[in-house]
């Protein structure tokens, strides 16, 4: 396999992505963040035409859907 620096290049600075970066691995993920970013995947993979769902109506559906252990 070819080294990825002489393919690529070296790897350009970015201050402001590294320090966004930084500050993501230290921010704690909570369940309400992680429920909220479910509803955002559903709502996002809902049909386009589907004027009936809201992202109001997928949290609303969430609640009575749970993961048996």
């Amino acid at each position: 396999m070819a080294d990825r620096k002489s393919v690529l290049g070296p790897t350009p600075h970015h201050p402001e992505l590294e320090r966004l970066l930084e500050e993501a691995l230290r921010t704690e993920v909570t369940e309400d963040m992680l429920r909220e970013q479910r509803v955002s995947f559903a709502f996002g993979n809902a049909p386009a035409d589907a004027d009936g769902i809201t992202k109001e109506s997928v949290r609303d559906a969430s609640h009575g859907i749970r993961i048996v252990r």
